[in-house]
């Protein structure tokens, strides 16, 4: 699928929202697309926390993520 096949028809936003199935990326994901709603001053901090969401979700153990109960990185 290409990116651009992704796009709706003002070719700056996708058609639907992002969903990848991990929970803790798409929790992630949802806070990077709600930044249209937020206060530019706000933007900094919710793509560093964006970033520490994904590395921690890159460094976990698939299998534990599995078992333990979901713990919300904010």
């Amino acid at each position: 699928m290409s990116e651009q096949a992704d796009l709706s028809a003002e070719g700056t936003r996708p058609a639907a929202p992002v969903r990848t199935g991990v929970e803790h990326v798409d929790r992630v994901v949802a806070a990077v697309e709600e930044l249209d709603h937020r206060p530019l001053e706000e933007h900094v901090a919710v793509f560093e926390a964006a970033h520490e969401g994904l590395r921690r979700a890159l460094d976990a153990d698939p299998g534990a993520a599995a078992s333990a109960p979901s713990a919300d990185p904010a």
